[in-house]
Order: C-alpha cells, then sequence, then structure tokens
C-alpha cells in the first residue's frame, strides 16, 4: 500500500506539473497517471488501495465540498434563485432526453436503456467543477454577476437528481415499478440535508465561540479535525438512513460549511478555509487519480465511433438545457457560454455508478459502462481545459 501512495502522489504531482507547464489542466496529468497505474493497463496500483478507492475519492470530494461551503457567500446564493433551480435540473433532462430519442436508433438499446444511460451521464462532476469555481470565487472572477457560486449551487443539486433517477430507472429495468414517491425523494433529499447540515454547521460554531469565551481556545488545526470528523458522520448518516428517509450528505456537508462560514467570526472562517485549501492539495491527487484508475479502457475502446457522436450529441442538448436555465439573467453572452462549458465535465458520479447495471446483471450494462468511461475520458478534460481557458476571457474580475 505505501508504494502504491508513493506512486500516486509523486507521478501524480509530477504529470500534473507537466501539464501545467503546458498550459494543460492539471487534471488531466492526474487521469493519465491513474489510467496508467491502474488495474486495466500496468495494474501498479496494490489491491488493498482499489478496495478502498471509492471511499478515498469520497473523502477528497467532501475535503473539496466543505472548502467550497467555507468559500460561499451567503447573502450572493440567495440572490441567484430562479436559475440555480432550473440548472439542477434542466440541463441534466435535456441531456437524458437526447439519449432517449437518439441512443435507440443509434447504439440498437431500449428506450429505459436508454434512460439508464442519460442518467449515468447526466451528471456534472463537482470533482472538476467545484475546484475551479472555489478558485473563481477566491480570484473574484465573475463574482460580481455571482456565475461560480451559481455553477456551483446548481452543480451540487444536479448530482442528487440525477442519482434519484437512476435509481428508478435501474428499479424499473429489473422488472419493478417507479413509484410517485421515488420521485418525490428528490425534494426531500434536498431538503433534508439542508437542513441536517445547517444544524450541524450551527453547533459546530456555538461549540467552537464557546469554547474560544472560555478560554479553552480551540487550535485551528484541531477545528479542521473536528470539521472533516462532522462532515465523515453526515455521509455516514446518508448510508444509515438508506431505505427509510433520503437525505443529500453531500449537500449536508456544503450546508454545515456555509453555516459554520456565516455564524463564525470572519477570521476563523478565513483560516479554516485556508487549512482546507492546503488538505485538498494532497486531496486532489489521490481524487483524479483513482478516477483514471477506476477506467476500463477496454470498455472505451467497445464503445466505437456512434458512442462518442451520440455523446457529444448529447453535450449539445445540455448546453441548450444552460442556456435555457440562464434566460432572463443579467449575464451576458460570453458568460451564457462559460456556463455551459462549467457544465461538460463528467468524472465522479459516472465512475461511482457506470458499473452498477452491469453488476445487476442487466442487458446493457457493458453499454452503459463503456459509455460512462468514454464520457469521463472525454469530457473531463474538455471542461477543466475549456473553462482554464476561457475564464479570464468570459468573466469580469471583480475588484472591489
Amino acid at each position: 500500500m505505501l508504494l502504491s501512495l508513493s506512486l500516486i502522489f509523486l507521478l501524480g504531482l509530477a504529470m500534473a506539473s507537466i501539464c501545467q507547464c503546458l498550459k494543460m489542466p492539471r487534471i488531466i496529468g492526474m487521469l493519465i497517471v491513474g489510467l496508467l497505474l491502474g488495474p486495466y493497463v500496468f495494474n501498479l496500483l496494490d489491491a488493498s488501495i482499489l478496495g478502498i478507492s471509492a471511499d478515498l475519492r469520497k473523502m477528497a470530494l467532501i475535503i473539496i465540498l466543505i472548502k467550497a461551503g467555507l468559500s460561499l457567500d451567503i447573502s450572493a446564493l440567495r440572490k441567484i434563485g430562479r436559475p440555480a433551480i432550473l440548472m439542477s435540473f434542466l440541463p441534466a433532462v435535456f441531456e437524458i432526453i437526447a439519449f432517449v430519442s437518439f441512443a435507440p436508433r443509434v447504439l440498437g438499446v431500449t428506450r429505459l436503456e436508454a434512460a439508464i444511460i442519460g442518467a449515468v451521464l447526466g451528471a456534472v462532476s463537482p470533482a472538476v467543477v467545484v475546484p475551479k469555481m472555489v478558485f473563481l470565487i477566491e480570484n473574484r472572477y465573475g463574482t460580481n454577476k455571482n456565475i461560480p457560486q451559481l455553477i456551483l449551487a446548481g452543480a451540487s443539486l444536479d448530482d442528487v437528481f440525477v442519482i434519484v433517477l437512476f435509481s428508478t430507472f435501474v428499479s424499473m429495468a429489473q422488472g419493478n415499478s417507479a413509484a410517485v414517491m421515488d420521485f418525490f425523494a428528490i425534494p426531500i433529499s434536498i431538503i433534508l440535508g439542508i437542513v441536517l447540515g445547517s444544524v450541524a454547521g450551527w453547533l459546530l460554531a456555538l461549540f467552537f465561540e464557546t469554547a474560544y469565551t472560555h478560554a479553552h481556545c480551540v487550535r485551528n488545526s484541531l477545528k479542521v479535525i473536528i470539521v472533516l470528523g462532522t462532515a465523515f458522520l453526515l455521509m455516514a448518516i446518508e448510508s444509515w438512513t438508506e431505505g427509510i428517509v433520503s437525505i443529500s450528505g453531500l449537500l449536508a456537508i456544503m450546508s454545515m460549511a456555509c453555516v459554520l462560514q456565516t455564524k463564525s467570526t470572519g477570521f476563523v472562517s478565513k483560516r479554516l478555509s485556508e487549512k482546507f485549501g492546503k488538505v485538498w492539495l494532497a486531496a486532489e491527487i489521490i481524487l483524479f487519480v483513482l478516477v483514471g484508475a477506476a477506467v476500463d479502457i477496454r470498455y472505451t475502446l467497445e464503445a466505437g465511433w456512434y458512442a462518442i457522436m451520440l455523446i457529444f450529441l448529447a453535450l449539445i442538448f445540455r448546453s441548450i438545457g444552460v442556456w435555457l436555465s440562464l434566460i432572463g439573467t443579467p449575464l451576458h453572452h460570453k458568460e451564457k457560454f462559460f456556463c455551459m462549458i462549467a457544465y461538460l465535465p463528467k468524472a465522479t458520479v459516472q465512475a461511482a455508478i457506470g458499473s452498477v447495471p452491469l453488476s445487476l446483471g442487466l442487458p446493457c450494462g457493458n453499454m452503459v459502462l463503456s459509455i460512462a468511461v468514454l464520457s469521463i475520458i472525454l469530457t473531463a478534460p474538455l471542461g477543466a481545459f475549456g473553462m482554464d481557458m476561457t475564464y479570464k476571457t468570459f468573466l469580469t474580475k471583480d475588484a472591489s
């Protein structure tokens, strides 16, 4: 395991630096390293690392979500309103419609199987989008119109919506009927996640303030451990309540961090944000290298050119959904186009659920996994590279 971790950190960091020198996104280098180290190419990673890969990826995602919540401006979020709600489901709906409309003719699958493929691919990748939006907020690009906050909020809700749809379609493919309550799980999951996280954030802020008042000041390093432990607990609660009530653990984590930032003094929230930024340097490498390691290149080769064309056609539909979501906002064409680019990348959700239909023995399992893998390879670098190349041109830097 130690050798595997050494390879992940050293090679991942080296390739990320090379890509950065070539004016390419760091994520591309990390994904390439993961692909090469993974079990489907050179197989240099220990089985124990691969066995906990999903958990490690989830921990890394939790870290950046905490960082994102500590960087968000609650007052700015309140101003976003309608566009954020539309961005949370409309682009994904358009992408699923594209697959349902064209996949049966292009790939020879049924409408339901096409819906499963669309649901797998419908989620934007928080692992790619969230770090970039945090960077834009910290450097004040597009913040005068709350563009990073809008994308951050929409992308967080988007995953909840798509995963619930995916679970419903898979259940139907197994011969079960879709209940109306399955679709009610979407708003329930969002609301309960926000409430649970808000309560946790308020209690943490109260604890830190009380400890400081009574001259038992909690060091910032200890605060990071406490906040991380609470975030892990929120994710555990999501697992415990599965089958009873739907709760979004990821939304709970971001809500916790937002409330903690609001209720704490500016100095405390700033220091915590800086600390989590440093932790993210290591977590980023683990996340993207292991996402790359999850990619089975064999299924990618099986997908073929028709699948590639279908993915890009669905991205056009998705971009139309983003554009429609932004109608009536003060964003000009370049800013809307940046939002469309930011909604292109796919990685973490596809890596997590792409193999589920295959593991359940569904006839479309290999096809779903092939297209999921292909979408990661094509869209993660495309979205990351697109955002890196356009944010300075398309977004206005807020001087205040």
